[in-house]
């Protein structure tokens, strides 16, 4: 099978597919590392609102896709960022997300994506603005008896005046919650609002501000997701975590690696890239169970140059790859995204995820696949 495919200068050439589609297996339910998927959220396209006003959302292919990643054993983290959480789904979006996951799925491992992103940050005054803004997203997940993810807040970081805040502010949040919550360290490439987070714009310093956090209030942390794109520093972090505190990999180009582990310890996966990668995840994790350290890495490693080219900067627009991805695979009927944001990516790097993602078996059905690839393509003026 081929599709001719342009250059970066139209000139097209013939790309020949030679991907075999990954085989589809299910963790089991004590698998070698925890596994959660970022999932992603599908718009309705035919919503009479402007891309860049209120959010409507497709709640019945939202909800299918969870049904998939649930199938294949994984965890679902809800209401993230790679569900355009403060990008074009807002609180009340996400909330009615967390609900009709945790009634549809009430025996999946899901964690919730707790935040303020209801409180505009230039609004926020102080931190104790920041604190009811949080407590009200708490207490309206936990009335659902569901787990939380304490994201990270863009008004926290407008108005935090040190690290004292953060400990201050993560110490009450902490004993709040009803069960152990994840953390969240979101670095500033995925959203350039959150520089100088935990009150330092030094590694060093904020690490100190988070193992503090984490020491004073170990038996309330179920783990961290640290996303800074640098295996260095999730394996500092990761080395001084107390004990029972888990690591949860966020780093969506070093995670083969960072989940298979060393000497001294080994992530588990909180990953965006594992939306478009979920089957491969599976696998891959079940392969790592059996002992089969190879067969982990050879279904991972050829998946990383696809996951920097959709991870790529500016990269808070990765959702546009993995959205794509989700079309191109059948999970969704259109590619049209909340707030617009399939048009935040160029043709080329359209065109070279299609190649990427048939070259690591990514492609379910390369037929459909194909297809679709076609109706981009004439989209963009190629015929």
């Amino acid at each position: 099978m081929k599709i001719a495919l342009p250059d970066t200068s139209g000139r097209l050439t013939d790309y020949i597919l030679t991907g075999t589609p990954l085989p589809e297996s299910r963790l089991p339910a004590d698998p070698a590392r925890i596994v959660y998927s970022a999932a992603h959220v599908v718009a309705d396209p035919f919503t009479a609102n402007d891309p860049s006003g209120l959010a409507t959302v497709d709640w019945e292919a939202t909800m299918r896709f969870r049904h998939h990643l649930h199938g294949l054993g994984l965890g679902i983290a809800e209401a993230m960022d790679t569900a355009q959480r403060g990008m074009g789904l807002d609180w009340d979006g996400a909330l009615e997300l967390i609900r009709r996951t945790r009634a549809e799925l009430p025996d999946a491992l899901v964690a919730n994506g707790c935040g303020t992103d209801h409180l505009a940050p230039a609004e926020a005054r102080s931190v104790d603005d920041v604190r009811r803004a949080y407590m009200h997203q708490l207490d309206a997940i936990q009335a659902l008896d569901a787990r939380v993810i304490l994201m990270a807040s863009r008004a926290m970081a407008r108005v935090a005046s040190g690290p004292d805040d953060y400990i201050r502010l993560y110490g009450e949040l902490l004993s709040a919650c009803d069960r152990p919550a994840i953390l969240h360290w979101l670095g500033e490439m995925f959203d350039p609002a959150l520089a100088g987070y935990w009150g330092s714009a030094g590694f060093e310093e904020a690490l100190d501000t988070v193992l503090t956090i984490i020491e004073a209030n170990a038996a309330r942390v179920d783990g961290i997701k640290i996303s800074l794109l640098d295996k260095d520093k999730e394996i500092a972090l990761r080395r001084r975590l107390p004990e029972g505190v888990r690591m949860y990999t966020g780093d969506d180009f070093n995670y083969p690696e960072l989940i298979e582990g060393d000497a001294q310890g080994f992530s588990h996966a909180l990953l965006g890239i594992f939306d478009p990668l979920a089957v491969a995840a599976a696998h891959a994790v079940d392969r790592l169970g059996q002992g089969d350290s190879a067969g982990f890495r050879a279904t991972l490693d050829p998946t990383v140059p696809l996951a920097r080219l959709i991870f790529r900067a500016p990269t808070q627009y990765y959702k546009t790859g993995v959205v794509f991805l989700a079309w191109l695979n059948g999970f969704q009927d259109h590619f049209v995204m909340l707030n617009g944001a399939q048009a935040m990516r160029p043709l080329p790097y359209f065109t070279e995820v299609f190649r990427l993602a048939d070259g690591c078996g990514l492609l379910r059905d390369p037929e459909m696949a194909v297809a679709r690839m076609k109706r981009l393509l004439a989209l963009h003026g190629v015929t």
